[in-house]
């Protein structure tokens, strides 16, 4: 069971019966890897859950800190909840590559978006390898590039899109984003 698996057990589903309510905000922060994040609502009412089914079901993969968002709410026994995204503007999002780094590795992109599968990740160990599906050579990712770009883990055998540039490692993960393919 995943960790999104256990979260979403935690979630109370929206009834059909339920009054749903527009808001528009600022995106507090969205975590891909824990499945869902949050909204801080212009209108003064307290954060509302963003999960990532309603991110995805409105054609995102990903949202991005002070990105601004208009949604329709609901109201549930845990809190505020999105049931659907609206509209999604990332004129004022903070790019996760311009976030501050808690790490001196500073990679540049030398290569344009390619897809690649994770070979294996440690979270412990605080790093991993992914595989270039075009070469099949390796590419060393360190885990504050996962935080940078709103991964909290990688799964081996799961497909994602990868930057990458030469680092003190050789070839090393630059900037990272979820597949726009199926894994």
């Amino acid at each position: 069971m995943t960790q999104l698996d256990t979260f979403s057990q935690h979630i109370k589903k929206p009834q059909p019966d339920l009054k749903t309510i527009e808001i528009v905000g600022t995106i507090k922060w969205f975590d891909v890897g824990k499945g869902y994040g949050f909204i801080v609502p212009d209108n003064g009412l307290p954060d509302v859950l963003l999960p990532i089914n309603c991110l995805k079901a409105g054609g995102f993969q990903v949202v991005y800190e002070g990105a601004r968002v208009h949604c329709e709410v609901v109201q549930t026994p845990r809190g505020m909840q999105t049931v659907r995204l609206l509209e999604v503007d990332d004129s004022t999002a903070i790019h996760p590559s311009r976030l501050p780094q808690r790490t001196h590795v500073v990679v540049t992109p030398e290569s344009d978006w390619e897809s690649a599968v994770v070979k294996w990740f440690s979270r412990v160990r605080g790093f991993g390898f992914l595989t270039r599906i075009k070469d099949r050579s390796d590419i060393f990712v360190h885990r504050e590039t996962l935080r940078r770009f709103g991964f909290i883990e990688l799964r081996p055998g799961q497909t994602i899109e990868v930057r990458w540039g030469m680092g003190e490692k050789g070839c090393m993960a630059a900037e990272l984003r979820p597949s726009s393919s199926h894994s």
